[in-house]
C-alpha cells in the first residue's frame, strides 16, 4: 500500500511549517535560477527574507497563462535543458501551446502524488488500469501511468480511441480500473450496451476520473452505467499535470499535495485573498518543482477550501469540485453562467441523455444562450405534445436554477458530438452574428 502517513496525516501547524521553509525556498530558487522570475520578483522588491509567514505570498506577483506563452516554449524554465528530462504542452487550441519541463526529481515528485491520490481513492497493487487518456503531449495519460505503476498497478496504456478495442481489452483482460475523463467513460458505457457481449463480462470497481468537470449527477451516470465507485482528481499541465488533488473514499472535497503545492482562494476580479469556504480562483503556488517551478499560477478554476477534518485522517486542505473556470464562464443579459449548473439540471432525467450543447448567440444588443440536449426516445419528436411538456418542463428547471430564461432544443439521439479527450461543449457564434 502507498500510504506515506507522516506527509499525508501530518498535523496542520507542522505542515504549515514545512509550507513555509519551502516556500522561501522556493522563492530564493526562482530569483537565482529562473530569469522570468528574477526580474518579476526583483522589480516587486520580493525575496525569501520577505516571506515571514504564509500570508505574506500576497506579495508575490501573480503568473499567468500568458506569461507561460509569451515565453514560449523555453523562457520560464530555472534548469539548463541538459537538466530537463521530459517536455509536455498544453493542445494549444487557442495561440501558442504551453510548455512545461520536468527535471528527474520533478518525475519522483509527479509519480509521488499521483500514488499518493489513487491510493486515497481507493486504487490497489491488485488492480488492472486501463488508461484512456490521449498519450503524447498532454500530461494526463503519463501522469496516471507512472502514478499507478508506482503502486505497484497493471497499466494497459490503451488511450483514447477506438471504443471497441477498449472494451475488447477491458472484457478480455479483466480491467477493474478506469482512467478516462468522465464524458468519455459516459460513451464508453453507451458503447458498451450497444455491442453483444452482457455488462457481467466487465469488471470495473473503480473509475479514477479527471482532466474535465464532473457533476455530482454525471458521475451518478457513469456509476450506474459501469457499476463502478468514480472519484475526481485534479491536476493542471502548467503545475505538473495530474496529482494535485484528488478525492479519498469519503468523497467530501479532492486532497490538496499540500507539501508540494500551496494553495490560495482569491477574488478573480482583484486577486485580494478570500477567507478559507470562501468561493473563488484558485492560485496554486509549485514548493518543490525544480525544471518549471511557478509562483501564484492564476489556475482560472472557481472552487473554495476546506480544512475541517476528513474521516480518511488524511490532513491536507480539500478544495470543493471545480464549478467551472472563470474564463469559461458565461455571461447572459448580466448573468454569470458555468456550464456545470445546466449540466447538473437534466442529467439524469429519464427522458434525455447526458450529452448536451450549448449555443450562445449575440440577438441585437443582448446574449442569448440555447442549451440542445439528446432525447433517449428519438420517437418522442413525433409524439409533440410530449415532446413540448418536456421542452417546458426543462426550461422552467433550467429558470429556477440560473435565473434566466434559455432556449431548450432536444435533438435526436447520438447528435451530438461526443469526445474521447476533454469535452468542450461551448458553441460561441456571437462572433458570427
Amino acid at each position: 500500500m502507498y500510504f506515506q502517513k507522516e506527509i499525508e496525516t501530518m498535523p496542520r501547524r507542522e505542515l504549515e511549517e514545512l509550507q513555509l521553509k519551502r516556500l522561501k525556498w522556493t522563492v530564493d530558487y526562482c530569483y537565482n535560477n529562473s530569469p522570468f522570475y528574477h526580474e518579476r520578483l526583483s522589480k516587486a522588491g520580493v525575496t525569501a527574507d520577505k516571506i515571514r509567514c504564509l500570508s505574506d505570498i500576497q506579495y508575490i506577483p501573480v503568473t499567468t497563462k500568458a506569461d507561460l506563452r509569451d515565453h514560449y516554449p523555453f523562457g520560464m524554465l530555472a534548469q539548463p535543458m541538459k537538466n530537463i528530462v521530459r517536455i509536455h504542452a498544453s493542445s494549444g487550441t487557442t495561440g501558442k501551446p504551453t510548455v512545461v519541463a520536468y527535471t528527474r526529481n520533478d518525475l519522483e515528485l509527479w509519480s509521488d502524488c499521483v500514488a499518493r491520490l489513487a491510493v486515497a481513492a481507493g486504487a490497489t497493487d491488485e488492480d488492472i488500469v486501463q488508461i484512456s487518456f490521449g498519450y503524447g503531449m498532454f500530461t494526463g495519460a503519463l501522469g496516471l501511468h507512472y502514478g499507478l505503476e508506482k503502486i505497484g498497478a497493471s497499466v494497459v496504456p490503451n488511450s483514447s480511441g477506438n471504443t471497441e478495442k477498449a472494451l475488447m481489452f477491458m472484457r478480455d483482460f479483466g480491467t477493474t480500473a478506469l482512467v478516462a475523463t468522465p464524458s468519455y467513460a459516459l460513451y464508453m458505457s453507451e458503447m458498451a450496451k450497444e455491442l453483444e457481449y452482457p455488462m457481467s463480462d466487465y469488471h470495473l470497481r473503480l473509475g479514477l476520473f479527471g482532466s474535465e468537470g464532473c457533476t455530482p449527477e454525471m458521475r451518478t451516470q457513469i456509476e450506474k452505467g459501469w457499476g463502478l465507485f468514480a472519484t475526481d482528481n485534479y491536476g493542471m499541465s502548467e503545475l505538473i499535470g495530474p496529482g494535485v488533488s484528488g478525492e479519498c473514499r469519503e468523497r467530501c472535497g479532492l486532497h490538496f499535495n499540500e507539501d508540494y503545492f500551496l494553495p490560495e482562494i482569491v477574488d478573480p476580479e482583484t486577486c485580494e485573498p478570500l477567507e478559507k469556504g470562501e468561493q473563488g480562483e484558485l492560485l496554486v503556488t509549485t514548493l518543490c518543482k525544480e525544471g518549471m517551478p511557478l509562483l501564484r499560477y492564476r489556475t482560472r478554476d472557481i472552487t473554495y477550501l476546506d480544512d475541517s477534518p476528513c474521516k480518511c485522517g488524511r490532513t491536507g486542505v480539500r478544495m470543493g469540485k471545480v464549478i467551472g473556470r472563470s474564463d469559461d464562464m458565461l455571461k447572459i443579459r448580466g448573468v454569470n453562467v458555468f456550464p456545470s449548473e445546466i449540466e447538473s439540471v437534466f442529467v439524469g432525467m429519464e427522458e434525455i441523455g447526458p450529452h448536451y450543447q450549448l449555443v450562445v448567440r449575440r440577438e441585437g444588443f443582448a446574449d442569448t444562450l440555447e442549451v440542445r440536449v439528446e432525447l433517449i426516445d428519438g420517437g418522442l419528436l413525433e409524439r409533440y405534445g410530449e415532446l413540448e411538456q418536456l421542452q417546458r418542463k426543462i426550461e422552467h428547471k433550467l429558470r429556477s436554477v440560473l435565473g434566466i430564461q434559455c432556449k431548450v432544443s432536444l435533438v435526436e439521439p447520438k447528435t451530438l458530438q461526443r469526445f474521447e479527450g476533454k469535452a468542450n461543449r461551448i458553441l460561441d457564434l456571437r462572433s458570427k452574428s
